[in-house]
């Protein structure tokens, strides 16, 4: 047997002799009691360690010599790993004092007034790296969207558009900037994604109000494809580079050569913050105008048209402001309910609730179910109305929208298809998206907009809501028809869904009768969807 060293032989040139030899006989083996001396050389050419071991000491053909070798080997080629880096090391948590006074210094303290919009303020002041970009890049923003130049903080302190100037700029800090330190500053990261969470919410609510009063017959599967048809990621880089703004969202790039994963995330990102710091500023009727005159969008493009579906012919009325013309945008935007309305949003109470539900006054439903519903939702709300007549006319109408929130499709959906909770429900979807994400906004005010997102997600799953409806027995007085009632009643496969359907009509009519506060008190006073109320033992 035959043993050498990995090391081989230097050439006899060389001025540092790094080899040695060693082989081991069957025949001859010597064991030394004396301990071996051990010296390391370096070769300043080379630098690699070697081990010399005096032939005296140790015998080339022991097999300690071959031991001690590899031992060496081993502490060259697996050196000691260094130390982690400083970010990776936990740090002691903050102590209350200090904690309470970066809260009070915060920019989100800063608004008693609009509490929603000093919430997506940054965590703390804007540096110089900021306010450099603010200089060099924001009036380039402002002129694209139709913004006068002027900085927004010469407005008063009562006018929310005073903060205009800084959501902006976090509006366009994408995280998906290439190794750029300012955009990962935690205020900054913090901000952007805390627009955008809202941002998206916005847009969906805006879109789903347009639609519903420009299609008033039409049913909510059609309106999703013409929203998505808008709204879809890949459409958005096209919407971004026809306002001129994908220099500034891609600065380093040409937006035509990316790739779609390289182009879509940056645009969605930015768009969507772009509108949440719209709605804060100036309100919904400022979407649409940036939607549809800044950013182009036309609702007849063949690209948002809807799919062809099999269309149930509807033979009922439909209000006569709707009836015969496509709503604009321009229409929708300017609007201003009367003086005497009956509701806070007419238009959208008209088109989803048809005039036709008249028919149904003094049915068995209207008598025995709907006094124990209203008792359950608090209704109707005590209004100051000038006239006592609109008062009683806005409970008549309530109850009929109650009804209709309680109107499975399998009752009167096939002969006559708006005879159904589809359309209020539609609506109960985003203003309910929408109102739950202003409330973890407000109340949660250091998290990130990815953490909100998770949160925003897990309290609005269907199957909760359909839950705290059944909570409150409502299910009961679910209007289905006779050939399925027992199935939707004893499978909950098919009764969540249903329940969650009517929890969320009901959102849609509180929304168009009474408005948005009467959606927060169904949502966390009546529903408790956040689960924060004392359990009844």
């Amino acid at each position: 047997m035959d043993l050498s060293s990995p090391f081989k032989p230097h050439p006899p040139s060389s001025t540092c002799d790094l080899s040695f030899a060693s082989s081991l006989s069957p025949l001859s083996l010597q064991i030394h009691k004396k301990t071996p001396k051990i010296r390391l050389t370096i070769c300043p050419q080379h630098q690699i360690f070697a081990v010399a071991i005096d032939p005296q000491e140790l015998p080339k053909t022991s097999p300690q010599r071959l031991l001690k070798e590899l031992a060496e080997r081993r502490k060259v080629i697996s050196p000691k790993r260094t130390a982690p880096p400083k970010k990776f090391i936990l740090k002691p948590p903050i102590d209350d004092a200090k904690l309470a006074q970066r809260f009070l210094n915060s920019p989100q303290m800063s608004l008693k007034a609009f509490p929603l919009l000093s919430s997506c303020l940054p965590s703390s002041r804007l540096n110089n790296a900021d306010k450099t970009w603010i200089d060099e890049y924001l009036l380039e923003a402002k002129q694209a969207l139709g913004y006068p130049l002027e900085p927004s903080h010469s407005y008063g302190d009562d006018n929310p558009a005073k903060q205009f100037d800084t959501l902006l700029y976090l509006a366009f800090q994408h995280p998906h900037y290439a190794s750029c330190e300012r955009v990962n500053v935690r205020h900054v990261r913090s901000g952007h994604s805390r627009l955008m969470f809202l941002g998206q919410y916005v847009l969906e609510l805006a879109l789903a109000e347009f639609f519903l009063v420009r299609y008033p017959r039409e049913s909510p599967g059609p309106m999703r494809d013409r929203v998505f048809g808008l709204l879809g990621k890949r459409y958005l880089p096209k919407w971004i580079k026809a306002a001129s703004l994908h220099n500034l969202v891609f600065p380093y790039d040409d937006i035509d050569k990316l790739k779609r994963m390289e182009r879509e995330p940056p645009a969605k990102s930015v768009f969507w913050a772009l509108f949440g710091a719209i709605y804060l500023c100036f309100g919904m009727p400022e979407v649409y105008r940036v939607l549809f005159e800044v950013f182009g969008m036309d609702p007849d493009d063949e690209e948002c048209q809807p799919k062809l579906r099999r269309q149930l012919e509807d033979i009922d009325y439909v209000s006569l402001e709707l009836e015969g013309r496509k709503l604009t945008w321009q229409d929708v935007a300017s609007y201003k309910p009367p003086e005497d309305a009956l509701f806070a949003h007419p238009r959208l109470f008209r088109a989803c609730v048809p005039p036709g539900m008249h028919r149904f006054r003094g049915n068995i439903w209207d008598y025995d179910s709907k006094p124990q519903v209203m008792q359950a939702l608090g209704y109707p709300l005590a209004m100051t109305d000038r006239i006592p007549e609109i008062t009683e006319a806005r409970n008549i109408e309530l109850g009929l929208g109650l009804q209709l929130c309680f109107l499975h499709p399998s009752k009167h959906k096939f002969e006559h298809p708006r005879f159904c909770f589809e359309r209020l429900e539609y609506l109960g979807q985003k203003i309910q998206d929408l109102v739950m994400a202003e409330k973890l906004l407000m109340k949660h005010l250091d998290a990130p907009g990815k953490w909100l997102q998770e949160r925003h997600r897990r309290l609005l799953l269907n199957k909760f809501c359909g839950r705290y409806l059944r909570e409150k027995y409502l299910h009961r007085f679910i209007v289905y028809s006779e050939q399925v009632q027992d199935t939707y009643e004893h499978n909950r496969r098919r009764r969540n869904p249903a329940t969650t359907a009517v929890q969320q009509a009901i959102h849609g009519l509180s929304y168009a009768v009474y408005g948005k506060p009467d959606v927060r008190r169904l949502m966390f006073e009546v529903f408790d969807f956040e689960q924060v109320q004392p359990k009844p033992l």
